[in-house]
């Protein structure tokens, strides 16, 4: 029998005796220790045989879940969605909301960066991302952005937050020694490049340096949304 076939309906997926820990399996108590592990071990958590350990269960028993690792992974990105989506409140003001979520977003990929590092470039599919997907749209087509307006600006609003949360995260993961030499770079090395040979450095070195110990996304998440105002302006029916 495959995985695929293994993997069994919702409702008959309950074991009738608790694990070697006390607990029940389901779906959510698998992801949610997923999730842990992750940000312990990385990738190398994605095994059945380490998650069995963690859940006190015979590892087999994870396929009546999900039909292998990658399955599990999609489910972890979704959960970290949904985790951004339950504790988001849409106000009305689209722009508001949008700087809202897209900041709430970027926070909660940072808050577990090791599973942002192996999520933030997946599509789900599931149940947490169709709800954002619909949820944003839902913003833009409400301010009066045409529809192909509001696709293009939820393409370049979501991926950009991805993205960052990416890049951030990446750093985030490095080890104690690495981080110290990313930080010491910018005051050790480019405040002190000489006006003779970097003019526009050595101009800027007492901006640069503070600047580039922070993310860049509020600040490219205001770009964002300034470029999507503007556009709004040109795009919305205006009465006669």
């Amino acid at each position: 029998m495959s995985a695929s076939e293994r993997v069994v309906r919702e409702g008959a997926r309950r074991r009738r005796r608790p694990t070697k820990q006390g607990t029940v399996l389901s779906e959510q108590l698998i992801v949610e220790t997923t999730l842990r592990l992750i940000g312990e071990h990385g990738a190398a958590a994605l095994t059945v045989r380490r998650l069995g350990a963690a859940l006190g269960c015979d590892p087999s028993a994870l396929y009546r879940y999900f039909r292998d690792t990658d399955e599990l992974l999609l489910a972890v990105a979704d959960e970290l969605i949904g985790r951004t989506m339950r504790s988001w409140r849409p106000t009305g003001d689209w722009r508001a909301d949008l700087r809202a979520l897209g900041l709430r977003m970027h926070a909660d990929y940072l808050a577990h960066p090791q599973a942002a590092t192996l999520t933030c470039a997946r599509v789900t599919g599931r149940t947490h991302e169709i709800r954002s997907v619909e949820a944003i749209l839902g913003v833009l087509r409400g301010a009066g952005f045409p529809d192909a307006e509001a696709v293009r600006i939820y393409h370049v609003f979501v991926d950009q937050t991805l993205s960052f949360a990416a890049l951030d995260a990446s750093t985030l993961v490095l080890t104690e020694r690495a981080r110290a030499q990313e930080v010491r770079t910018w005051p050790d090395t480019y405040a002190r490049l000489p006006a003779e040979t970097h003019p526009n450095i050595a101009a800027t070195a007492g901006v640069l340096v503070p600047e580039m110990d922070r993310s860049g996304y509020p600040a490219a998440l205001e770009m964002v949304l300034a470029a999507a105002a503007a556009r709004l302006g040109h795009v919305r029916p205006t009465a006669p």
